[in-house]
């Protein structure tokens, strides 16, 4: 089939979520159609990361996207007026939609494969074409959960307190207009069916290549703690500030050699003051390779409060051979179990404790060690994961 996938990142390399997410669904897809990627690039994004996916795609067009604040005001305003979601008005763009325009009339396609929520607007105009619509989460509680931990003195929180609302009835309303939609997780696809979205959705998990993230022959110089995720995304920020002034004194307690190091892109100046002011604590920022510091890691932590989806991180650390602690959210819509895969606690006492005894006690982690990457490999290889995408190709091509 000629399938077009529309993606709001260039899903390469795939060094976060969204990106990896998109990137096994494209390398799933390309093993079996004839894939064009039309994809939003920012100035990051390097030409040699569309020459991969060239290598994937029969064609690949990019279309040039930057924020400001000033852009961000001026949309703000605009959805004040109008009614639309921000987060939603902030990606709307007269470039993509003529990029689409013109692609539209040299070529037919069978599918539109639009990826996220915010290329939802781009694939509707494709009329003669079926159209699927990949959910990497429920973006309306996403913002819920965010408003409701954001501090009542940050503006923020009075934007995304108003924009959960709008975005709750647009996902709803957006995911009607589909022949087929999927969502990674059965609670993103309640939560998707409680915006009013059609009920026939289809779950696909998050999916890794589980031969990529191959388990790492760990030798810790002593107990030590690592978290990977972009720094810049406010759920993890609040994370690791909960995780440093609630968690981690507790930990240094019990445990008074331990080291923790935090790994992801533009960490506020909030953090890296932390590490200037406590030696057992290193903030990395971006990291193009985080593998030597996971090689001499003992485990990893997830404290996530806000968010939604699922967390990549996860399935490669578990893919990886690295247990870990996390919050119930944290690991919310992956198929993992209290004590045999993975360590769960939710207050700062229990993920406390919980850290500490995957620090010191060895066969505890051994058994997560393995466990967890059984489970990767069993349920969340993308070979596996993403067949359910065979049928859905198949049955909209014979409606039509």
């Amino acid at each position: 089939m000629r399938v077009l996938l529309l993606t709001q990142v260039l899903p390469y390399p795939p060094d976060s979520g969204p990106k990896v997410k998109t990137y096994y669904v494209l390398k799933y897809l390309a093993q079996q159609h004839d894939v064009t990627l039309v994809s939003f690039v920012r100035e990051s994004d390097k030409p040699e990361y569309i020459q991969h996916l060239e290598t994937l795609c029969e064609r690949v067009i990019t279309v040039p996207i930057t924020r400001s604040k000033s852009r961000d005001l001026r949309f703000l305003g605009q959805s004040l007026l109008t009614g639309q979601p921000w987060m939603m008005l902030r990606d709307e763009r007269p470039e993509m939609h003529k990029v689409l325009a013109d692609l539209a009339a040299e070529t037919t396609f069978d599918v539109v494969h639009a990826d996220q929520t915010n290329m939802g607007q781009y694939a509707l105009p494709f009329t003669k074409s079926r159209k699927v619509l990949d959910l990497h989460n429920a973006l309306w509680m996403l913002y819920k959960r965010l408003a409701e931990t954001t501090a009542f003195t940050n503006p923020m929180k009075y934007i995304l307190s108003r924009d959960w609302q709008l975005l709750k009835k647009y996902e709803g309303e957006l995911c009607r207009q589909f022949d087929a939609v999927t969502a990674v997780s059965e609670e993103d696809r309640t939560l998707l069916i409680e915006a009013g979205a059609r009920e026939d959705i289809t779950v696909i998990p998050i999916a890794i290549d589980t031969d990529e993230q191959a388990q790492i022959a760990r030798r810790p110089s002593g107990p030590h703690i690592v978290h990977i995720g972009t720094m810049y995304w406010q759920p993890n920020i609040d994370g690791i500030t909960w995780f440093l002034d609630e968690i981690y004194p507790l930990i240094k307690q019990q445990v008074p050699d331990v080291r923790c190091t935090l790994i992801g892109a533009r960490p506020p100046a909030s953090i890296i003051e932390r590490s200037h002011n406590d030696r057992t604590l290193t903030v990395t920022g971006y990291v193009e390779d985080p593998q030597p510091f996971l090689e001499d890691s003992s485990m990893m932590v997830v404290p996530l409060r806000a968010g939604g989806g699922m967390r990549v991180k996860i399935l490669n650390a578990l893919s990886q051979g690295i247990p870990m602690v996390s919050t119930t959210l944290g690991c919310e819509g992956i198929n993992v179990t209290n004590n045999k895969d993975i360590l769960v606690a939710d207050d700062a006492e229990s993920f406390a404790a919980a850290t500490i005894r995957l620090l010191v006690e060895a066969e505890l982690n051994k058994q997560l060690t393995f466990e967890g990457r059984q489970t990767v490999v069993n349920l969340y290889d993308y070979r596996q994961a993403c067949r359910p995408l065979d049928e859905i190709y198949a049955s909209k091509v014979k409606q039509e």
